[in-house]
């Protein structure tokens, strides 16, 4: 085995651990702000948003280069299946939090930080929120699950 590789399985699994507990704790802050005050709320989101930029999205950007390295350097290949599917779950996320709870995300702070939490369509971009990124966790949980296990079909 290459000397790089448990260092490189380190800060790849670390990355993970960032990234992953970074995203759930968005589910304890939505729920945290119901109810709160608009500037309790806006203050929620914001915060959402700097874990965001700050500690998940630079975590899931690492996961990637590690990963590849990984592959490349114990001999494994890009079509073993947990590798393949975890590639194609990777991508999934991304087009998941990008195109749907990001969106979602931002349209309910701009709800919170123009009409307040009593506007009428708070309600309808809370769920919308919550469903999203429960949507997004979805591959996210399968990528933990072929990472974890190596399933071969």
């Amino acid at each position: 085995m290459d000397p790089w590789y448990l260092p490189l399985k380190l800060v790849h699994v670390l990355s993970a651990i960032v990234a992953v507990g970074s995203n759930v704790t968005y589910f304890i802050w939505l729920a945290a702000m119901r109810g709160r005050s608009q500037q309790e709320q806006s203050f929620a989101l914001r915060t959402i948003k700097v874990i965001d930029s700050r500690l998940a999205n630079p975590a899931y950007a690492i996961l990637p280069i590690t990963g590849v390295i990984m592959v490349l350097l114990n001999h494994i290949g890009f079509t073993t299946f947990w590798v393949a599917a975890a590639i194609v779950l990777y991508i999934l996320v991304g087009v998941f939090a990008g195109a749907l709870f990001a969106p979602a995300l931002r349209r309910l702070s701009e709800i919170v930080d123009r009409e307040g939490p009593d506007s009428p369509g708070y309600a309808d971009a809370m769920k919308r929120t919550s469903a999203r990124g429960l949507l997004t966790m979805l591959p996210i949980a399968g990528i933990l699950y072929v990472m974890v296990l190596k399933p071969t079909p």
